[in-house]
């Protein structure tokens, strides 16, 4: 692991999050991106050395949608960059981790995959490479 990437929101109202985190960071969000695959809208602002990743569903079949309908909106993800992410795949599943999301295309041109948050303290834990 290198370092916290990301720390994603799930938020209902994209523009609504963005006045507030802007608010709260004081700036604006550097980016908004489509990741289709997936069925979200993203909106990434600079936290120092770390960035947060809004999240609102484009379609109802997506991961975000069920989050929402099921915890409201809220904090979703916690990301980590790595350097190789089947290794480190490699080396958790090992240790009884499972993956939830094997690896994927996701937002910021990074490959993604997910580990379960039962196995990790009900946290979804995000690798990226």
């Amino acid at each position: 692991m290198k370092n916290l990437e990301h720390i994603g929101i799930a938020v209902g109202d994209l523009k609504e999050a963005e006045r507030i985190f802007g608010d709260v960071l004081g700036e604006e969000p550097y980016k908004r991106e489509e990741v289709a695959s997936e069925g979200v809208l993203t909106s990434f602002f600079n936290a120092g050395d770390t960035k947060i990743e809004l999240l609102v569903p484009t379609s109802e079949q997506s991961a975000i949608a069920r989050h929402l309908e099921k915890h409201g909106p809220g904090l979703h993800h916690v990301a980590f960059l790595v350097d190789d992410l089947d290794a480190e795949l490699e080396r958790l599943t090992a240790l009884g981790y499972r993956v939830v999301t094997a690896p994927k295309a996701g937002a910021d041109g990074k490959r993604i995959a997910f580990l379960h948050p039962n196995d990790t303290a009900k946290v979804l834990v995000e690798l990226c490479e």
